[in-house]
């Protein structure tokens, strides 16, 4: 991509990342606690099962709400730049009205449904891996020592949690970030629907397409 496109095709997308970043934590971020405590029924016993409704139901209104940045930063990831070939967008903004022109306003929203998918597994996963790579370390290594965390337990523990969730949420949502991204950025009329891209890819491509990248 440095040879052929220049280092600034690394950053393609970054203006509608940040769009996407921003509005997405916002909603997420900014409601997670009122959305528990509507679960909780505003008791201080907070169940595993509420936070993980908490962070789905968040999550999902994150996404219909952030979905346009998505998209536009979808397809500005994907074009190229090479000398002599015509971009399909030269810039945000034109991104977000050529969609919304080719495509109507729900062009904008494409892939809304696998997003939406995509964000409840993930956050469900990252919470479930974490609380269960960090109890059994508690239980069966030394990792508990002097240096603690606010929360009491200290940072290597911490971290090799994270890690540990962070590498079973990639892998278990990889399928569904891969098609949601296919589906993204196809053109109007490729795929009929979010299964039929997922059938192609699976008839054209195999298995392995699922975890490209």
């Amino acid at each position: 991509m440095v040879r052929t496109e220049g280092p600034r095709s690394l950053y393609s997308g970054l203006v509608a990342g940040l769009q996407r970043q921003m509005s997405f934590a916002s909603v997420r971020i900014g409601l997670y606690d009122s959305v528990k405590q509507f679960y909780t029924k505003g008791s201080d016993n907070v169940t595993i099962g509420c936070r993980l409704l908490a962070g789905s139901t968040t999550g999902a209104m994150a996404v219909v709400f952030a979905q346009p940045t998505d998209v536009v930063k979808v397809r500005l990831q994907a074009q190229t730049r090479s000398p002599g070939q015509a971009r399909r967008y030269c810039s945000t903004i034109d991104a977000y009205k050529t969609i919304a022109k080719e495509e109507g306003i729900r062009g904008l929203w494409k892939g809304t449904a696998p997003n939406i998918a995509r964000n409840a597994i993930v956050n469900c996963t990252e919470l479930v891996t974490y609380d269960l790579f960090k109890d059994t370390l508690l239980k069966s290594t030394p990792l508990t020592g002097k240096t603690m965390a606010a929360d009491g337990y200290n940072l290597p523990c911490h971290f090799v949690s994270a890690f540990g969730a962070g590498l079973c949420t990639t892998v278990t949502a990889s399928p569904v970030d891969v098609v949601k991204t296919r589906y993204m950025n196809a053109a109007l009329g490729q795929y009929s629907s979010v299964l039929n891209c997922a059938a192609a890819m699976m008839t054209k491509e195999g298995p392995l397409a699922f975890y490209k990248g």
